[in-house]
């Protein structure tokens, strides 16, 4: 039983009404201050967008032209807006389609409530039409689910699932409806969520950890800070920014913690793990205080476990105690909210500067431009690369635009070189590497944020994988500019193929169909570009767009993206070349 402190709310209960469940649905969303969702309609969800045909002028439903799009365009507005994203589908194989996206976000933290309508109860288990047991399949990709038989259990379970998805380490939750359970009547009323018994969301910081943790820091002579998520996801960014500053200490990223510092900043060291900067890979084997915030210590960006940072004492910042010490032992493990955690420690730090060791940064930046920064974005070869079109939307973005980049090397050539200003502008599929994210996950980011420029960063594979979803923009005329750097392969398994497989390339060629023309056939303006004399032009004629904006790049067919910590090498073991 919950306790009455558990039971309170922090508004006021809605006035008891007769309703039916599908309604319920709906008077739930709103009082969650939802105004938005992507979805798909069928037959078992049928009833709940028959109430949503009521309620247009106050919630707003995207019609994406496949379900795993309208996960990934939730995702997309929950990583910009930092609200919870809502998606809605049938049963049976509109439910299954949900499930890469429940995945995506559950490795990524992103806080999702999906909805999904199911067979009658009388039916369930008997294989009815569209039935599927969505149940136990998402259990192991959910944050939480529950199946609602009755139509008194939606709006105790509707809070539970918002409350569940947002609070703590965020991430999805699904709630399954039966189809009697929409039909049914209840008598409505509705209390948000402020606590469920057992589940703990944020630990409360141990003042003894955060003693020792300070001590550390203070004593150290080459210390390293290593960020995440976690503190775009903690709000912590003017805490990091303070620590960093203070405390003179380098800091690097993973790539779902990019953007939390300025990319511009002295102390921002560049970005870690198998495509990231030479200095903070190299030197995270020499570091001797390896200051981990909000990140789970991957093997993206760990390399060899074995040989990772074994002469670093390791402080774990982490509001998820499951993530401390599954991968990388800590010395220290601080438990909370990033932000209060940080905000604790700062008057424990002393003031330093640390200035030979952040020389070393400097040093082994220089070798890494000039070996390949310098190619990368300012190449004089004919063939154009990934990079200088990056480059070049930086400078007519200001560095202030929302980048959404799917999976492959352009997405790390995206987190390399894309410089931001603002925090929540790296938009990716980190955890999973979702082929086809981005394009609908660009959709959401701009409907999250429409005082922002969002730029979709996608390679010619993953972009077929929801192009589809150009149906979105032109209905809606959501003003989102798309870039394909199109090299007519599947580049990074391309890439793998020419440095482990002896140039085999197996199924790695693409023959591609003229993006410009698809582009065009949804009404959407669309330009090619093939020539470096005609890049920056047309990146400022796409930046200065209203509308939404489609560009084709042709780049190098064999670039590759370096440096590069090939699987199964330690970071000391970087290459770059």
């Amino acid at each position: 039983m919950e306790t009455l402190k558990e039971k309170k709310t922090a508004q006021e209960t809605a006035t008891s009404m007769k309703i039916s469940g599908a309604e319920a649905i709906i008077h739930c969303l709103l009082a969650e201050g939802v105004d938005l969702i992507y979805g798909y309609p069928g037959g078992a969800i049928m009833p709940v967008y028959d109430e949503l045909y009521k309620f247009q002028d106050k919630l707003t439903h995207i019609l994406t032209r496949h379900e795993q799009g309208a996960t990934h365009a939730a995702q997309g507005y929950a990583r910009v807006s930092g609200r919870v994203g809502v998606a809605m589908a049938t049963s049976g194989p509109g439910a299954t389609n949900l499930v890469t996206g429940l995945a995506d976000a559950q490795i990524d933290s992103t806080p999702l409530v999906c909805i999904t309508g199911q067979v009658p109860r009388h039916l369930l288990g008997s294989d009815a039409f569209q039935e599927t047991d969505i149940i136990g399949i998402s259990t192991p990709v959910t944050k939480w689910n529950y199946q609602v038989t009755k139509a008194s259990e939606i709006p105790e379970i509707m809070a539970k699932a918002f409350y569940i998805a947002k609070s703590g380490r965020p991430g999805p939750v699904l709630v399954d409806i039966t189809k009697n359970a929409q039909f049914d009547e209840l008598d409505f009323s509705y209390t948000k969520c402020t606590g469920v018994r057992s589940y703990k969301p944020a630990p409360k910081p141990n003042p003894e950890a955060l003693q020792q943790a300070a001590d550390m820091i203070n004593n150290a002579k080459k210390p390293l800070i290593v960020w995440g998520q976690g503190v775009i996801l903690g709000k912590a960014e003017q805490e990091l920014k303070e620590l960093v500053e203070k405390a003179g200490i380098p800091a690097a990223w993973t790539i779902m913690g990019a953007s939390a510092l300025d990319t511009d900043h002295p102390l921002n060291v560049g970005m870690v793990g198998m495509h990231g900067n030479y200095g903070p890979n190299i030197l995270t084997n020499e570091c001797d205080v390896l200051i981990a915030i909000g990140m789970r210590f991957d093997d993206r960006v760990t390399g060899r476990l074995e040989d990772y940072a074994k002469q670093a004492k390791v402080i774990h910042f982490e509001i998820d105690p499951a993530e401390v010490n599954k991968n990388v032992h800590a010395d220290v493990a601080v438990l909370g909210n990033s932000k209060e955690t940080l905000g604790l420690i700062l008057p424990l730090i002393n003031p330093n500067s640390h200035k030979e060791w952040r020389q070393l940064f400097e040093e082994k930046y220089q070798i890494e431009y000039d070996t390949v920064i310098k190619n990368d974005i300012y190449p004089t070869k004919e063939g154009l690369t990934m990079g200088e079109v990056i480059e070049e939307i930086n400078l007519a973005s200001d560095q202030k635009a929302v980048i959404v980049t799917d999976v492959g090397q352009h997405q790390m050539i995206g987190c390399r070189y894309a410089k931001f200003k603002e925090s929540k502008s790296n938009i990716t599929s980190g955890g999973l590497g979702t082929m086809g994210f981005a394009l609908p996950a660009a959709i959401g980011a701009k409907m999250g944020a429409m005082d922002r420029e969002v730029v979709a960063i996608i390679g010619d594979g993953g972009y077929q994988m929801t192009i589809q979803e150009l149906g979105v923009i032109f209905q809606h005329n959501v003003p989102v500019k798309i870039v394909v750097l199109n090299n007519d392969h599947l580049g990074m398994v391309r890439q793998w193929q020419e440095l482990f497989f002896d140039r085999r390339y197996a199924s790695t060629v693409m023959t591609n169909p003229d993006f410009v023309k698809i582009a065009e056939g949804y009404h959407i303006q669309a330009k090619r570009v093939t020539e470096r004399k005609d890049l920056k032009s047309t990146v400022q004629e796409m930046m200065a767009s209203k509308n939404p904006y489609f560009l084709e790049v042709k780049v190098e067919k064999e670039d590759n993206v370096f440096p590069m910590i090939p699987s199964g090498a330690a970071v000391s073991e970087i290459r770059l070349k």
